[in-house]
Order: structure tokens, then sequence, then C-alpha cells
């Protein structure tokens, strides 16, 4: 699954670029999230045997046919809602959904904390094989790849407005998620909601992106979206505030 978004923007009253922090001052948990993404790819693509990384896809992928009641229940029903956002198909399809991950995610954890953002990757990742699975219960082709959880990133950027407060020296969204109503009279927003859903549309009906030979899992994107876009609340720190 892949991701071609527009990033967040800076706060209007923003501090000046002098206090802005570096390219790579991502926060720890992004860092640590990028590296299992990364690390596990390397694993699959130059340590492990076919048979191997057949097996961890069997374990660790989202595969629907799964739950269809043919098979019984183990360990990895469990876990593989959570465990297969850090699997990726190919290079490509790693460095784009890295990309956004850094972009997107990187302002969220600032916002959130280590924890509740761990949490909100999980939720969010749930989410979109949820909804993946929903339309496609019976389908044997394993579920894999971060942009479902990505998405939901971008659903919760999309209620900050995408704005960021740098005062603090980090990039963090700021201010209190705006109601939904208020969302939707954004133009902003509401420009990046129109694009981001045609690309999804698009990628879904052609069923490939570029460096993605495998079907593009749009559903799962969308369940994401929709889980960042209005749970986000549910996740953000109370009493959080950001200078204007």
């Amino acid at each position: 699954m892949t991701n071609t978004h527009p990033q967040p923007r800076d706060h209007e009253q923003g501090v000046p670029p002098s206090r802005r922090e570096p390219v790579f001052n991502m926060p720890g948990i992004v860092l640590l999230a990028i590296g299992l993404c990364v690390g596990v790819h390397l694993l699959r693509v130059y340590v492990l045997t076919p048979e191997q990384d057949f097996a961890l896809l069997v374990r660790a992928a989202f595969i629907p046919v799964r739950y269809s009641g043919q098979y019984a229940l183990d360990i990895w029903a469990f876990t593989s809602p959570f465990t297969y956002t850090f699997l990726h198909g190919s290079f490509t399809h790693l460095f784009v959904n890295m990309v956004w991950l850094a972009a997107f995610g990187s302002p969220l954890a600032n916002r959130l904390g280590a924890a509740r953002f761990a949490l909100f990757w999980a939720v969010s990742g749930a989410a979109a094989a949820g909804l993946h699975y929903s339309l496609h219960m019976n389908d044997p082709s394993p579920l894999i790849g971060a942009s479902g959880a990505i998405a939901g990133m971008m659903g919760a950027a999309a209620r900050f407005g995408f704005l960021i407060d740098r005062s603090s020296g980090q990039a963090a969204f700021s201010g209190a998620p705006l109601p939904v109503s208020m969302v939707f009279r954004s133009r902003t927003v509401m420009t990046f909601l129109i694009v981001w859903m045609v690309i999804n549309f698009v990628t879904g009906i052609v069923g490939f992106a570029p460096g993605v030979s495998d079907r593009i899992a749009w559903e799962a994107h969308v369940g994401g979206f929709f889980l960042g876009f209005f749970g986000i609340q549910f996740f953000d720190r109370r009493g959080y505030s950001t200078a204007a």
C-alpha cells in the first residue's frame, strides 16, 4: 500500500526559521517504527529463505480467510491485525510509506507522546484491517504495509487543520481537534480530502501504484483514515495546549 499526499503545513504564527528543528529530528517512537519496518524488510530480503519468508507471512500478515471458519484460530489470528503493518512488499513500498510516516507521524507523535502514538498506530492499523476484512472476508491474499496506520495519522492531521506549532523546538499539531463541521468548511482540508479520496479510488480501480506489483488495498487506507479522523480526540492528551 502506498500513499502520496501533501505534507502538514506550519502554523501561520510559528517561530522563525532559525528555531525550526533539523530535518531528521524525529521523535524516538517514529524512529523506532521506521527502524522496525526497515529491519523486518531487510531480514525478509537478505536473511530468510523463501520458505522462512512464507512462514513469516502466514503468521504476521493479515489474511482475511483465516477468520472464515475454515481454519482454527491460533495466536497469529489475534496478533496479525497489528503485525502486518511492519511488513512491506518492496523497497519502493517501504520507502514511500516511511516518507509519509516521517511527515505525518512526527508531529502527531510529538502531540500525543510515545505511548499514545503507539496505541494510535495499533488501533488505526486494526481499523484498516477491519474494513478490508469486511469487504474481502474469504480473500486468501495477505494484507501488508503500514499505510493503513499512516492513513490514520493523515486523518488526525486533517482534524488539526494541518496546523503545526514549533515553539517548543519540536513540530507538533497545534490546538484542539477541530469540530467535524469546521473541518468541512476548511478549503485546505477539503482539498486534501478530495485529492486523497480520488487517489485512493483511482489506485483501487487501476489496481497498482508505481513500484508496487500487488493490488492496492485502498479499503484499508479508508479504514485507517476514518479511525484517525473521527477518533483522534480519544488519543489526545487532556489539557494539551500549544502556543498560537
